[in-house]
């Protein structure tokens, strides 16, 4: 743990005035109040997950209230606003009685009338769900599973609080079954990462740790907004900028959150705030790749290059100067939005730079070009070697709890556990380790299995939280898919709006156990690599509750009864010491067994010392061409953002950091000036795809740029753009926009 200094800093402070009054910004303290009157009915429960357990929300990773990072307390908003998840009642059944009575509610309204304790199922005419026993609904997903083929089954695992346990044991499950057809969170977010480290580092993860931040050189954050998804990052950034580290931003809009901090745990910073960023540079939406060449265009120039490093650790740096000097000036300004002397800016710091950390999230990864958006990020950084050294690295920085370790168990379509790629030669291997035939084929994507359901291939869609018709794009395709599907199986904690959609044979609905009530307990695995063990924490149960894993698992030797043996664990302790064997990364996973216990596999740094294990062992510099942003004259390019949100699950129709709305469409004054918008006019937004009603809010986003909410702005966007390497969503659109006048608003 980084010692860090504690001495008060006026010039790092956000306003003189006390608290912040009079400032757009979280309460943290009223969230306090918040959850504690939200959890009245079991506050001890509740403190006890608050103090034993790891955390609900982000994937930054805690013991109870504390980390491996600083001193003090861990606790943030985010994990907050989660935790009622864990301690409401269950959900009265009678409700489910008439389903249309429900679905004018909001994901919100549905998750607060309660738990699920039951299992329940809905057949095809029927108004509403009805109570099975778990014996009845386990024999008509077995049967279904049995009576159908490989190819035509789908199951998707999301990020909610999912343990590595229940990721590996439901791989494993699926793949007994014949198909590689399991996906979840971890790739519909950041597999353009996975991509893009493996090819030029040969690692899939996160180089460095979280105190490499602090006294680091330079942090770069693209294409992410920490304050709002990670808010306890703020505390680290904090102590950055006191141990001398510069902070910039390479986004869009310029995120309030990022420009100042009100940290409720550190005095100094409660009082008078923190001013984190140093520097924004504002791109256009997609325009990353044209800015980070520039910068890189630069460096080559000045000579702000670590020659020797590059000489001795890397290949393909000639080829990357050859498309740098075939990139013109004309071109990076155009696509990137910023000017050659604020590329040079960059530049310069990146050059004077001895250390820095380079960290983005899903701004980077869900675009057409995501892949290339990556690989740009690591081209810069190796261009002074950043990588493999204290103070320095990558960071693909993880939104949800659960979610690093879902890639690494293997709950994939495209990749075995331990992130090895579906082929015929790691087929055979992991057949002959489970002693059964995996199949070499790689299986149907979240959106591969909308689209096999559309088209009526699809029997059975086992989808264990997570909420398509909220999360994928166009969701009137997504809920002609689902209602297609013969036996869609939904296992949650809380209902969802999916859940509602009428049954083209079969619906049946699962109660999920939270991470808390598991048995013996479990673990989870933190953006920084960091496998950390979560117990089995006393409280109240509201049903009969199981894991997403031992649900699975008894799914498949009901259907391949021949197989019970290796299909069984005694408990997670033997889940884990398989992971141990299967995932050689994972060896030490089976000796946790204790609040505390974690290790951080890999070290505190990948790629230490420089050692890369690729086949040369070098790293390898990738040419990265520009992406065609054409953008019509008088079109804007619009991309969605988050405020109180956690994935699919909005917590509130205001942004505590900006003030937005849900039905807010940022837009520079620029540009609003010139189609004459005020703040809160009435606007539509429109393409090929959809159309979206909201109110202007004049904004500091690039101009010819707009951001909405999502999912609201799901409607924009095409399903069919996905980036070509691993096929994820561009969850970006070209669009018009026009003012809606009074007459036909009311029309």
């Amino acid at each position: 743990m980084k010692k860090v200094s504690k001495r008060w800093t006026p010039a790092h402070w956000a306003s003189w005035k006390p608290y912040g009054v009079g400032e757009q910004r979280p309460n943290n303290y009223q969230e306090i109040l918040r959850t504690v009157w939200e959890n009245r009915d079991q506050l001890p429960y509740a403190w006890r997950i608050l103090t034993q357990g790891v955390c609900d929300g982000c994937v930054l990773g805690t013991d109870g209230l504390r980390d491996w990072t600083h001193e003090g307390i861990h606790l943030c908003n985010v994990r907050l606003r989660l935790l009622r998840l864990n301690t409401m009642p269950a959900l009265d059944i009678a409700r489910l009685q008439e389903v249309a009575q429900l679905a004018a509610r909001s994901g919100r309204e549905l998750r607060q009338l309660g738990r699920l304790a039951q299992p329940m199922i809905r057949g095809r005419d029927e108004p509403g769900f009805r109570p099975i026993a778990w014996d009845e609904a386990l024999a008509e997903i077995a049967g279904r599973i049995s009576a159908s083929r490989p190819e035509r089954l789908g199951f998707y695992l999301t990020s909610r609080g999912m343990p590595n346990e229940s990721y590996y044991a439901a791989q494993k499950a699926v793949r007994a079954l014949g198909t590689n057809s399991i996906d979840n969170a971890a790739r519909v977010c950041h597999s353009p990462s996975t991509d893009g480290l493996k090819t030029s580092l040969g690692v899939a993860a996160t180089t460095c740790s979280y105190e490499d931040w602090i006294g680091s050189d330079l942090v770069v954050f693209i294409g992410c907004n920490v304050a709002n998804n990670q808010p306890v990052a703020t505390k680290f950034l904090h102590y950055a900028k006191k141990e001398g580290t510069r902070i910039v931003v390479v986004n869009p809009y310029r995120e309030p959150g990022m420009e100042r901090y009100w940290i409720p745990s550190i005095p100094e910073s409660a009082i008078f705030g923190t001013r984190l960023a140093d520097h924004f540079f504002q791109v256009n939406v997609g325009g990353d790749i044209g800015f980070l060449n520039g910068t890189m265009k630069h460096m080559v120039e000045e000579g702000w290059l670590d020659q020797s490093f590059i000489e001795t650790h890397t290949a393909g740096f000639e080829a990357l100067r050859a498309e740098l000097d075939r990139q013109s000036w004309d071109d990076l300004e155009r696509i990137s939005g910023a000017t050659r002397a604020e590329m040079l800016s960059f530049a310069r710091m990146v050059g004077e730079a001895e250390t820095a950390v380079f960290v983005w999230a899903m701004g980077i990864t869900q675009h057409a070009f995501g892949e290339r958006n990556v690989q740009a990020i690591v081209n810069l950084a190796l261009t002074r070697g950043f990588v493999g050294r204290p103070g320095s690295g990558l960071m693909p920085i993880r939104g949800h709890s659960g979610v690093q370790g879902g890639s690494e168990m293997g709950a994939y379509a495209t990749v075995f556990p331990g992130g090895l790629p579906v082929n015929a030669e790691n087929a055979a291997a992991l057949s002959a380790r489970y002693g059964f035939a995996v199949s070499p084929e790689p299986g149907f994507t979240a959106p591969q299995m909308i689209d096999a359901a559309h088209a009526g291939q699809l029997d059975v869609l086992f989808a264990a939280g997570g909420n398509f018709l909220d999360v994928l794009p166009q969701p009137e395709y997504v809920q002609a898919g689902l209602e297609r599907v013969p036996l869609r199986v939904h296992m949650d904690i809380v209902l969802s709006r999916q859940m509602l959609l009428d049954p083209a044979e079969v619906v049946i609905l699962l109660p999920a156990a939270t991470r808390y009530e598991i048995p013996g307990g479990v673990t989870q695995t933190s953006t920084e690599r960091r496998v950390i063990f979560n117990p089995e924490i006393e409280g109240p149960r509201p049903g009969d509750v199981r894991s997403e894993g031992e649900v699975l698992l008894e799914i498949a030797r009901r259907v391949r009864p021949e197989l019970s043996p290796t299909l069984s664990f005694t408990d997670m302790a033997a889940v884990r010491r398989e992971i141990g064997q299967i995932i050689p990364m994972y060896d030490g996973i089976q000796n946790l067994t204790s609040a505390g216990d974690q290790f951080q596999y890999g070290g505190a740094h990948l790629c230490w010392n420089w050692n890369f294990p690729t086949p040369d062992g070098k790293a390898h510099f990738v040419p990265v061409q520009l992406p065609l942003n054409e953008v019509p004259e008088g079109a804007f390019v619009v991309t969605t953002r988050r405020g109180k949100q956690f994935n699919s699950i909005v917590q509130e129709r205001k942004d505590a950091l900006n003030g937005a709305l849900r039905e807010a469409v940022l837009i520079n004054p620029v540009d609003a000036e010139r189609l004459g918008l005020k703040n809160g006019d009435r606007v539509e937004l429109r393409n090929g795809v959809g159309a979206l009603r909201g109110h202007a809010m004049l904004a500091p986003i690039q101009p010819g740029n707009l951001q909405v909410h999502w999912p609201e702005g799901n409607v924009l966007i095409d399903r069919r753009v996905r980036s070509p390497g691993v096929g994820i969503p561009d969850y970006n659109a070209v669009v018009r926009l026009e003012r809606v006048a009074a007459s036909r608003e009311e029309a």
